[in-house]
């Protein structure tokens, strides 16, 4: 029999991450036709996590949400006319439901999972079928639940339009060494790309060759490192992709990367959202090439790129594992931005 409560954390006001509440026997709404019952067994953790408690997300959030997009489960119950899945079938939730294919739509913005929809830090969690995607074959739970943000975010920049889609043989810049940029390196090595990378410790300048990084630069002993990943590319032409995460503190180094016709993924703002070396639009002219934010991709992408994730048998990289009761902890460690790759917590 299903349950009729579960176990979930909540987000109660905009004070940092003493905002997040346990509810121990939260109500879990009746099944419609279409619905779909899920027992989580893992939750990732993403950067919109940690600024929707802090006041700081710019797309809608609800009060009171259910936080997280991320989560691997079970289908454990499905309402009269379901036809995806079946109870049993390993599921994973798409962060964006109503994105479906093509083009982001204004309305799409408004049914992202822990903003503006409940999201997946709970045992169990009711959702239409159609926001669930088949969990790749060749991963366990943990691995699985880093798929729906960072990991589609990772995708989308690389593949979203086709003229500008990554190629074999091009070269890819990645930032860091978060959720989103270590699946860029995987995502890029795959499709026969050479990777540079940037990171300010010699520990994590180890750990990204290991994963397939081509080249690593200290950003920190090389502030100019655009200038040193451009030297890196064939004839010195420049970097064909630019996943952006820093925001304004590290655009105008990435300019400096960028080749003429390259394409720069603005996806995030881990430096901060202002900078006082921050480049004008005019050196996106000058430069000669595309800037353009990114987001989580659709459903779409999500079954391509799980089919190409089983294909390579490409494995999320999971740093450390939380408890469900830890998920304050766990906040707290991805703040300090201690991990490498992916931080995940255990739901059982």
């Amino acid at each position: 029999m299903a349950p009729q409560t579960t176990k979930q954390w909540v987000v109660e006001g905009r004070n940092g991450f003493d905002s997040l509440k346990l509810n121990q026997q939260a109500e879990l709404p009746k099944l419609g036709d279409h619905d779909i019952l899920v027992k989580f067994h893992a939750v990732s953790l993403n950067y919109r996590n940690l600024i929707i408690p802090k006041g700081q997300y710019p797309f809608p959030a609800k009060e009171y949400v259910v936080p997280c997009s991320d989560g691997a489960g079970t289908v454990e119950a499905t309402g009269a006319r379901v036809t995806r899945f079946k109870i049993g079938d390993k599921v994973v939730t798409l962060l964006t439901q109503g994105h479906l294919a093509g083009s982001l739509t204004p309305a799409d913005i408004s049914t992202g999972l822990g903003g503006a929809l409940d999201g997946t830090l709970r045992q169990h969690g009711v959702f239409d079928e159609s926001g669930l995607v088949a969990m790749p074959s060749n991963l366990d739970w943990q691995e699985a639940s880093t798929l729906s943000c960072a990991a589609l975010t990772a995708w989308s920049a690389l593949y979203k339009f086709d003229s500008q889609s990554l190629r074999p043989g091009q070269t890819v810049l990645t930032q860091g060494t978060g959720g989103v940029s270590l699946f860029v390196l995987q995502f890029a090595k795959a499709a026969g790309a050479t990777v540079i990378s940037t990171t300010s410790s010699k520990e994590k300048e180890e750990l990204l060759k290991k994963h397939g990084a081509d080249h690593v630069l200290n950003y920190k002993s090389d502030p100019n490192w655009g200038e040193s990943a451009k030297k890196l590319t064939p004839e010195g032409a420049g970097v064909d992709h630019i996943v952006e995460v820093g925001g304004p503190t590290t655009m105008k180094q990435s300019l400096k990367a960028i080749k003429i016709d390259g394409v720069i993924n603005i996806i995030g703002f881990l430096g901060g959202a202002k900078s006082e070396d921050q480049p004008s639009f005019l050196e996106c002219l000058t430069n000669i090439c595309t800037v353009k934010g990114g987001f989580a991709g659709s459903r779409q992408e999500f079954e391509a790129m799980n089919r190409a994730i089983e294909a390579k048998n490409i494995k999320p990289v999971v740093d450390k594992v939380f408890g469900f009761e830890e998920a304050k902890e766990a906040y707290q460690y991805t703040w300090d931005q201690k991990h490498f790759g992916k931080l995940t917590i255990k739901i059982e």
